[in-house]
């Protein structure tokens, strides 16, 4: 046998103590942990770099282990034979929190932890397993446990590159990862005239050398002295950190590059929720005996966000939608907020868990590269054609969801565009739709907007009524064959899809407000001649002048994006909302600041109008009282029904959360 799974369940225990969600009934916990082994020989294998270099068992297998936790309906012929896979987000579990609007949670057990309870009462079994295989324990994070590669006795060695970008000042140490939650990849030396240390005000500046003297491969340690001494430190020599003692300043790009050793097979992280979830979907037993915990299921569909959407979309585009045997994995896959592109932890030395590329950070991040969009392109650079979906028997259908911010910061429009930005249309088992004015992240249970040390407060658009209606229209789409709602997106065509300069014309001259120099650039990048093979030589990349085309919805007088789907906030809305806000002062002033967008009120009084010489209509221009307010909010949510984008149980929550005025989300002192 090829391909081998174990499960381990740790825990078996009723959900939300018991609670009955509607004709489904009440739900059951399992968490454990699921042991995989593969033959690296086989094809199924293909492609995984430095599996030949994994330790193998006496049957020759490559052993690793994923965390699992499941969700499912006790009785489960009363669900819906419906599995829903969550990409865990950097470990995180997410689909309740956006799916059912409930609070944040990586271990939930409670009736609260249930938010709403769309996916229980629609009868899912959700299913969450680890991907991401350079996680440290903590915050009940799901792990991976992947193989180290040998040349047999041997360390495997090569350059590793990471960036630090301090928000604050007193910032000395950071480890090599440059997050606190993943694993770094030891130093081969801690002589730093062997690294290179550099830091840079904006991601084309030239790099600056810090001289290997002025720091060093460390980490330090405090507590209380004896004797009455009181605070004490202590720097310790470390293969895994680095020490600044002048501390890193804030506002800069500090980069380091050195000579690590021990890259983990990342690879196979592809290869674990593959062979998971086809044995959920297709097996009655493991390798053990042991009997499979769920019911017959008849579809499977995948979600993830952000870093798990490009990684959704590298997992189809790698062929991992056919599991070992040639069946379909996934029915239906939905990423969102991917932008366009896929994940880079298929190669030597991958540093998983860490950001896409920004216009300011992690700028120079291989996770943006050809193919973008789901439909065949020609790279006008290279000439090379190629498609995400090009295996129509096994491939899923797709509902893939973007925001303002994935215009602007993640390459977005290059999901539906060619690579020079022409209208690029999609295939039939393919919907995208943008969430217009909307951001990154929207927290479906934010209660008053953040004020963080950017320029504008946050966007504060909330979207989780869309996920609901969107597993809705891929479950009718895979089981019935009813189509969706068309794609909607902004089109070069009907002037909706604009370059930074026009867009710049178009948004409104709003006192006090800069606007961004323009979407995030996307050049060609040169990572050496074996970057094909996963191996990484040139680091940092060779940068050619060469460009992408990068575009970004056109905006109405209001500055709010005029295509895409426009949730009743935006349609009604209350201020500008945008997919960009903007770095401080000292803290690389004027670009754009990671996934964030902006909210922007309106005047609310034509004399405040006049008075700030602001543009927009303001409030009182807009609606007669909060009444007329209110009706239009719920038209635009019956609008939204109608079009099959919302649930109709979504109205009631949407003309609730817009209720006096949309206090405290909306800032306003309307009465």
């Amino acid at each position: 046998m090829t391909q081998q799974i174990r499960l381990q369940i740790a825990e078996r225990t009723p959900f939300a103590d018991g609670h009955a969600f509607g004709a489904t009934g009440p739900y059951e916990r399992i968490v454990g942990r699921a042991l995989l082994a593969v033959d690296p020989n086989a094809p199924a294998q293909h492609g995984v770099t430095d599996l030949e270099f994994a330790p193998k068992n006496a049957q020759g297998l490559v052993e690793f282990s994923t965390d699992i936790s499941i969700l499912c309906p006790i009785e489960a012929q009363r669900g819906n034979s419906r599995l829903l896979f969550g990409y865990g987000n950097r470990g995180n579990k997410r689909e309740l929190q956006f799916f059912n609007d409930a609070p944040a949670s990586n271990n939930p057990k409670t009736l609260a932890h249930a938010g709403n309870g769309y996916l229980m009462r629609r009868g899912y079994s959700i299913v969450w397993g680890a991907w991401e295989g350079d996680l440290l324990p903590g915050n009940d994070r799901m792990l991976l446990g992947t193989p180290i590669a040998t040349n047999g006795a041997q360390s495997i060695t090569g350059l590793v590159r990471t960036e630090f970008i301090p928000t604050h000042s007193g910032v000395t140490t950071y480890p090599l990862s440059g997050q606190i939650s993943t694993v770094s990849y030891p130093t081969v030396s801690r002589d730093t005239s062997t690294a290179s240390l550099t830091r840079r005000r904006y991601p084309h500046d030239a790099r600056e050398p810090i001289a290997a003297s002025d720091w060093c491969f460390a980490r330090v340690e405090g507590g209380t002295g004896l004797d009455g001494q009181g605070a004490q430190t202590a720097l310790i020599a470390s293969d895994t950190h680095i020490h600044l003692p002048g501390g890193f300043e804030s506002g800069w790009i500090y980069e380091l590059v050195y000579t690590a050793r021990d890259p983990r097979v990342h690879g196979l992280g592809h290869t674990a929720v593959r062979d998971l979830v086809s044995f959920l979907r297709y097996r009655q037993t493991d390798d053990a005996g042991a009997a499979n915990p769920l019911g017959p299921i008849e579809k499977a569909y995948a979600w993830g966000r952000s870093q798990t959407g490009r990684c959704i979309r590298d997992f189809v585009y790698e062929g991992y939608n056919a599991d070992a045997e040639g069946r379909r994995v996934f029915e239906g896959v939905m990423p969102h907020v991917a932008g366009g592109g896929l994940m880079w932890m298929n190669h030597r030395f991958a540093n998983v868990n860490s950001p896409a590329g920004q216009e300011y950070e992690d700028h120079y991040n291989i996770a943006d590269r050809f193919p973008f969009s789901y439909a065949n392109s020609t790279d006008h650079i290279t000439g090379r054609s190629d498609a995400i979906l090009k295996r129509p028997q096994t491939d899923p259908l797709v509902i893939h969801t973007q925001t303002g911010t994935e215009y602007w910061q993640r390459r977005g429009s290059l999901v539906h565009t060619d690579t020079q930005g022409n209208d690029l249309a999609q295939p039939d088992t393919v919907r995208v739709y943008l969430w217009a004015s909307s951001q990154h992240f929207a927290d479906p249970n934010a209660q008053t907007p953040a004020a963080p040390f950017l320029q504008h407060y946050d966007n504060i658009v909330q979207t989780s009524m869309l996920f609901r209606g969107a597993l809705d229209a891929l479950d009718s789409w895979a089981t019935e064959g009813v189509a969706p709602p068309d794609s909607r997106v902004p089109l070069r065509n009907d002037g909706t899809l604009v370059d930074g300069d026009t867009w710049r014309a178009q948004f409104p001259q709003i006192p006090g407000t800069a606007t961004p120099k323009g979407p995030s650039d996307l050049h060609l990048l040169d990572f050496g001649p074996q970057a094909g093979d996963g191996i990484l030589t040139n680091e940092p990349p060779v940068v050619h002048d060469a460009q992408y085309t990068v575009l970004v919805p056109a905006v109405d007088a209001d500055g709010n994006d005029v295509a895409g789907v426009r949730v009743p906030m935006v349609a009604t809305p209350l201020g500008t909302f945008t997919g960009w806000n903007l770095r401080p002062r000292h803290a690389g002033h004027g670009a754009m600041f990671e996934f964030s967008g902006s909210y922007i009120p309106f005047p609310e009084t034509t004399s405040e109008r006049e008075q700030t010489h602001d543009p927009r209509q303001a409030i009182l221009e807009r609606y007669r009282d909060q009444d007329d307010y209110l009706d239009k909010v719920r038209g635009a949510a019956q609008a939204l029904v109608a079009e099959r984008f919302v649930l109709e149980e979504d109205i009631e929550r949407i003309v609730q959360r817009a209720k006096d005025w949309g206090r405290p989300l909306h800032v306003t002192r309307l009465r």
